[in-house]
C-alpha cells in the first residue's frame, strides 16, 4: 500500500522519502522540487468517508503504572493474605498483614514509581541537552548527520539535502527533528513521575484490597474461599481489560493473569501452612 505524501511543516516530523511529485515545479527547493514526508501510519485517512483515525495519548506512564500497580497488589495481597490464613493465626491477624501489605506495598509502588520516571526524564533531558549543545554549535555537521539518516532510509540525496536544511531552520524543530531521528523520542512526551506515581499507589491499594475485603466480614474457611474467589475473579477481569485495551485476546491475556495469581496464592498458601503447622499455630 503506498503512502501519501503532504507537506513538511514546522512541528510536523517522520520518516522521510522521495516525493512521487518530484517532477512538478512549485518553487519550495532550489529546483522548484517540493519537499515531502509520507503520512504516518497513525495518521491516514481510511477509505470511508468521514472516518478519523487517532491514537491515545499512552507516553505519559500512567496507563503502565496503573496496569503494573493493580497486578501487583493483587498477587502481593493474595500472597499475604492466603499464606498467613494457612497458618491460620485467627482472623486479626490475617488483617492486620493484609492492611499493613497494603499501605506499604502502595507508597513503596507510588515512591518507587515516581523516582523511576523522573531518573528516566532527567537521562533523557541530558540528552536533548546534548543536543541542543551541538545544533547551536555544530549547525553543519548536524544537519550532515540528517542528510546521512534520510539517505539511509532510500531518500533522493538532494532531496536529503533539502528537506535536512529544511529541518535545521529553526532550533525548536532542529531539536524535535534529531531527538526523534536520532534518540527516537519526543521531546514534549518524557513521561509524567507525578502521574505515574499516583496511578501507580492508586492501583495497587485498589488490587491488594479486593482479596482483603473478605476479612472484614469473615472468618476461616469462608473467609479463605472468598478471598481465593475475589482474586481469582479480579485477575481474570484485570487481564481480559489489558487483552482488550491493547487490542489483544482477551481470553488468552486473562487466563495467563489467572495462572499466575493461582501459582502464587499456592505457594505461599503451601508456606503458610508448613510455618503455620511447624509454630504450632494449626
Amino acid at each position: 500500500m503506498g503512502l501519501r505524501p503532504r507537506e513538511v511543516a514546522p512541528g510536523r516530523l517522520g520518516p522521510v522519502s522521495p516525493s512521487p511529485e518530484r517532477g512538478a515545479r512549485s518553487g519550495s527547493g532550489p529546483r522548484g522540487r517540493r519537499l515531502v514526508a509520507p503520512e504516518h501510519p497513525s495518521r491516514r485517512s481510511t477509505d470511508v468517508p468521514g472516518a478519523d483515525h487517532h491514537h491515545r495519548n499512552v507516553q505519559g506512564g500512567g496507563a503502565r503504572a496503573a496496569v503494573f500497580g493493580m497486578q501487583d497488589g493483587l498477587l502481593t495481597n493474595v500472597a499475604l493474605v492466603l499464606g498467613s490464613a494457612g497458618a491460620n493465626p485467627g482472623p486479626g491477624v490475617v488483617r492486620l498483614v493484609g492492611v499493613l501489605g497494603l499501605v506499604a506495598g502502595a507508597f513503596s509502588m507510588g515512591a518507587g514509581e515516581y523516582t523511576s520516571m523522573q531518573f528516566q526524564r532527567e537521562l533523557l533531558q541530558r540528552e536533548l541537552d546534548l543536543e541542543r549543545h551541538e545544533i547551536d554549535h555544530r549547525p553543519e555537521g548536524e544537519r550532515r548527520e540528517l542528510i546521512h539518516i534520510y539517505e539511509r532510509r532510500g531518500v533522493d540525496p538532494t532531496v536529503a539535502s533539502e528537506l535536512a536544511s529544511e529541518m535545521m531552520r529553526t532550533p525548536e524543530l532542529a531539536l524535535e527533528t534529531h531527538a526523534r531521528e536520532e534518540l527516537g523520542i519526543d521531546p514534549a512526551a518524557l513521561g509524567s513521575p507525578v502521574q505515574a506515581s499516583v496511578a501507580s499507589f492508586v492501583s495497587f491499594a485498589v488490587g491488594a484490597l479486593v482479596p482483603l475485603v473478605p476479612w472484614f466480614f469473615s472468618r476461616g474457611v469462608g473467609a479463605t474461599v472468598a478471598s481465593v474467589a475475589l482474586g481469582a475473579a479480579a485477575a481474570l477481569a484485570l487481564g481480559a481489560a489489558r487483552g482488550v485495551v491493547a487490542r489483544q485476546p482477551w481470553v488468552r491475556s486473562a487466563l495467563r493473569q489467572l495462572a499466575m495469581s493461582a501459582v502464587v496464592a499456592a505457594v505461599l498458601y503451601g508456606v503458610g501452612a508448613g510455618v503455620g503447622t511447624g509454630a504450632g499455630l494449626r
